[in-house]
């Protein structure tokens, strides 16, 4: 039966017109894929235009904190530098007392060995 009903829906067209329809069915087919493809590609863009703002929105916020954070590296360093100065006159000094105090201590010695 089915094979009549198809026959009979077949024969009421002619073959170019049967064609044409399924040519015009394949079209809308890849119509919707298309248009849906079309959508997907055009929510990726959105979305890679979005985390790109962003990126740039955080890039541009870090940016003084970079900034702020190099020159207090530098002041840090600055800072280290005069503190080596200091440190190495320091040094100086205490050797210099050492040596003060190893020479008094190097007379009193001579002091209290002499008999009295």
């Amino acid at each position: 039966m089915s094979e009549e009903h198809t026959r009979y829906l077949n024969a009421s067209r002619s073959f170019e017109e049967r064609v044409f329809a399924r040519f015009d069915a394949i079209e809308a087919q890849f119509n919707k894929r298309f248009d849906r493809l079309d959508e997907h590609v055009q929510f990726l863009d959105e979305r890679v235009q979005s985390v790109e703002t962003q990126a740039e929105k955080r890039a541009f916020e870090t940016k003084p904190i970079w900034e702020r954070a190099l020159a207090e590296i530098l002041e840090v360093k600055e800072g280290l530098g005069s503190l080596e100065r200091k440190i190495s006159l320091l040094v100086r000094d205490i050797m210099t007392v050492c040596a003060d105090q190893v020479r008094l201590d190097d007379r009193l010695d001579k002091l209290d060995s002499k008999p009295s």
